[in-house]
């Protein structure tokens, strides 16, 4: 048990108490509301009016549940714990108008570790709408920032810097009047940005930038961009996924459109070595007809990989790749759906698809298309692929993500589809193969990945797999019973979900981490679907 640490631990004892064992403590929660007063006690019956109050007050464990209104910002110096963060939790209608006191942002972290900010609304701030940060010699680390907006803030949406294994996911980034809509700064290593929607920022829509100049060794590794949308940003330069001294890092699954400088660019600038040994898989790139490149690649950026991209443009004389000379060492490109145009020149040149395989043995399985024979409707914002797409089934396994921008589990089909969207034909509720017949080989497919955070081809309730597939299954079967197929008891589902996890978290990879954490997540979920767990 040792081996599976305190999460497991959490979720283990929450079962026991499903099935009749020992209770759990309760955290201790503050409240704060527009009426409340800062000489209360902070309960739920007497609470705060302020959020400096909370943040003056928390300790680790401590959650600042806020009541919908308006509000000041606050300024935060005090750190959580590994097994006892500090939240601050947001009810749906707060909204910070005005900066805090002690910085021009509206909230601000500084030099502060373990903390969630969950669901705060954030706009018009004179900098920054959620700022985090540590320092050179001492990184802030494991900072989550989810379910929030910032807009109109006049430099960023977000900005971190210092800070190692943050997540940055489901927020709304838009309209920054200066610079970017996510800008992660500084040498913090393992960022996680994922599943966001940035639009209509002047610069970047999401920068990492690791900034050699502000200490530290210049360099962000492993870091995980996936399964954002992207769109409308660079009016005044600046890639849509901007990445300068990124190493050993995947960008994967995401939509990029309509954006009016490149869509993907690796370069060094500040950064202490260039942007190298990254892997961008199975995105989407769509560029306007005043855009730059699709994936622009240079300054010694060497290693990088390109596999099962759509790359296409609405420029005249742009299009989907360029690498300078000195970044083709070791660079990899293939099975993409591409624009007719490359270049090794930085555009003073360009070469077509059939040249550029001759030149540099790279695209070999690639294909040329437009973006009206893809897309279902490109001009309304649907990305997804059309039923005779040239991207449908052609893409490779190797260093492919398990399942799609939208959570759908690849394959649908022969083989994996290029681009951020896998193709899923319109069939029958429950059609788990999507082979158009729900029969047993449907239930098979759901009991095999019970409790994985993933969507099954043609689910009606998208996110993780659990009963409720089960009885959508259950509902549209049109054969012979499956053996087994009757619904799991509620403690046995949960259960199982668990033993499911305690597996996965023994994956000392990057990929088992992420896997484990999901799973977390959904046997959390599937238990509280059964009535153990409060929120």
């Amino acid at each position: 048990m040792a081996r599976v640490g305190v999460r497991t631990a959490r979720v283990l004892a929450a079962l026991i108490v499903a099935i009749g064992g020992p209770g759990r403590a309760k955290a201790i929660d503050y409240h704060v509301s527009p009426t409340g007063l800062d000489s209360a006690a902070g309960s739920a019956a007497a609470p705060w009016k302020t959020l400096q109050r909370a943040a003056n007050q928390v300790g680790p464990g401590d959650r600042v549940l806020v009541q919908a209104g308006t509000y000041t910002g606050f300024h935060l110096t005090t750190s959580g714990l590994a097994d006892a963060p500090i939240q601050f939790l947001a009810a749906p209608g707060v909204l910070i108008n005005q900066r805090n006191a002690t910085t021009p942002d509206g909230i601000n972290l500084e030099q502060a570790s373990y903390i969630v900010i969950d669901g705060f609304r954030v706009e018009n701030m004179p900098r920054t709408g959620i700022r985090t940060v540590g320092n050179a010699e001492n990184h802030a680390k494991f900072v989550t920032i989810r379910n929030s907006t910032g807009i109109n803030n006049f430099k960023w949406g977000i900005l971190t810097g210092h800070v190692d294994d943050l997540v940055i996911e489901h927020n709304l980034m838009a309209n920054s009047q200066d610079e970017h809509g996510i800008y992660v700064s500084n040498s913090g290593d393992r960022p996680l940005v994922r599943g966001n929607l940035v639009y209509g920022n002047k610069r970047s829509g999401i920068q990492l930038n690791a900034d050699a100049s502000l200490g530290g060794d210049g360099v962000i590794s492993d870091a995980l961009i996936a399964e954002n949308v992207i769109y409308n940003n660079g009016t005044l330069g600046g890639s849509a996924l901007n990445f300068d001294g990124v190493q050993s890092s995947r960008v994967v699954n995401n939509l990029l459109y309509n954006n009016h400088a490149s869509g993907i660019s690796l370069y060094q600038i500040d950064g202490g070595e260039p942007a190298k040994n990254n892997v961008i898989v199975n995105n989407t790139i769509h560029q306007a007809s005043d855009g730059r490149w699709a994936i622009n690649i240079r300054d010694g950026s060497t290693g990088n990989t390109l596999l099962n991209n759509i790359l296409v443009t609405e420029h005249p004389a742009r299009g989907a790749v360029s690498v300078t000379a000195d970044s083709l060492a070791n660079f990899v490109s293939d099975s993409n759906v591409v624009t007719s145009r490359f270049t090794t020149t930085d555009g003073a040149s360009t070469l077509s698809l059939a040249q550029w395989r001759t030149q540099t043995g790279q695209d070999l399985n690639s294909t040329v298309a437009a973006a009206n024979d893809l897309f279902i409707n490109w001009a309304a914002g649907d990305y997804r692929l059309k039923p005779q797409s040239a991207a449908l089934n052609n893409g490779v396994t190797q260093l492919a993500p398990g399942a799609d921008l939208a959570g759908v589990e690849r394959p649908i089909g022969a083989a994996l589809d290029r681009g951020a969207f896998e193709w899923n034909p319109a069939a029958t509720a429950g059609d788990y193969n999507a082979d158009g017949a729900v029969n047993a080989a449907d239930f098979t497919r759901w009991r095999d990945r019970l409790g994985a955070y993933v969507t099954l081809p043609n689910d009606t309730t998208p996110g993780s797999v659990t009963t409720v597939d089960f009885a959508v299954w259950q509902a549209n079967f049109s054969g012979s019973p499956a053996s087994g197929a009757s619904i799991p008891e509620p403690q046995a589902l949960a259960l199982f979900a668990t033993i499911l996890c305690l597996f996965t978290s023994r994956s000392a990879t990057r990929s088992g981490k992420r896997k484990a954490s999901r799973c977390w997540r959904s046997a959390r979920r599937i238990a509280r679907q059964s009535g153990y767990f409060g929120a």
